[in-house]
């Protein structure tokens, strides 16, 4: 398949970007996870991980549970049913993708 045959808008641009990829990829393979745990996970700083996580929480993709473990405060998050679905069409882009340039050879 050649590589015009992959338009662009395939690509889900929220779910591209390095931070947030990471946070439904880690969520994908196991949730829930703390804010901590997917900041240890990620090695990103709480504010980045707050505004991405953010973004993908306004667009329905993951879903963040707030309570508290005795006294200390926690957040989890989720992947919700949009969230493993825009992963999955995310990673069969990329398969395609990967399969077009192979064939290039």
């Amino acid at each position: 398949m050649p590589p015009e045959a992959l338009p662009a808008p395939d690509l889900d641009r929220l779910v591209h970007e390095r931070v947030r990829l990471g946070i439904v990829s880690a969520l994908a393979a196991r949730e829930p996870l703390s804010f901590v745990d997917l900041k240890q996970i990620l090695g990103v700083t709480d504010g980045n991980l707050s505004v991405h996580a953010r973004k993908l929480e306004d667009a329905g993709y993951v879903t963040c549970t707030k309570g508290f473990d005795g006294r200390t405060p926690r957040t989890e998050y989720r992947l919700a049913p949009a969230g493993r679905k825009a992963l999955a069409r995310y990673l069969d882009h990329m398969e395609a993708l990967i399969r077009a340039m192979r064939s290039r050879g």
